[in-house]
């Protein structure tokens, strides 16, 4: 296997764990959420965000990097460039979305004590929820473009 090959193998990897994280999290977590009562719901939210939170830019920066390298690296007038860099701006746009749609709500919610829900709480799951579904969509295609992209090489 040659270099680009390598690195598309690759990002077809770190690609579908964004798109499959995302979907499970949509599938099954936030139905879960969503039927919990506000201050558990508070505190799941909390500790579902321990891990993720440091952990998803890291492996989506990482995806749209080599998206990146592979757009310019895979063979000049080869097919999969475009789809490498098609998936390259669609792994951006998540991390657009998170970092200004879904991580705000989320550090609210950090902030808030599940003991204590202020009377005037605006419940964050139905804007969360929307926000989620569009960086769900945008990972869910990245990585059906890596997948094409590596079967072009």
């Amino acid at each position: 296997m040659n270099g680009p090959a390598v690195l598309a193998a690759g990002v077809c990897v770190t690609s579908g764990l964004v798109a499959g994280v995302l979907f499970a999290v949509a599938l099954s977590v936030l139905p879960a959420l969503n039927a919990m009562p506000p201050d558990r719901y508070v505190h799941a939210h909390q500790l579902l965000g321990r891990h993720w939170d440091p952990t998803m830019p890291v492996v989506v920066l990482g995806s749209f990097a080599a998206d990146t390298a592979l757009a310019l690296a895979a063979p000049a007038g080869g097919r999969g460039r475009p789809a490498f860099a098609a998936a390259a701006v669609l792994l951006l746009l998540v991390s657009v979305v998170s970092h200004f749609g879904n991580v705000p709500i989320n550090r609210r919610v950090k902030g808030i004590d599940p003991e204590a829900i202020p009377p005037d709480w605006r419940d964050p799951r139905p804007l969360w929820r929307r926000w989620h579904l569009v960086r769900t969509a945008l990972a869910v295609v990245a990585a059906a473009l890596n997948a094409a992209g590596l079967a072009l090489l």
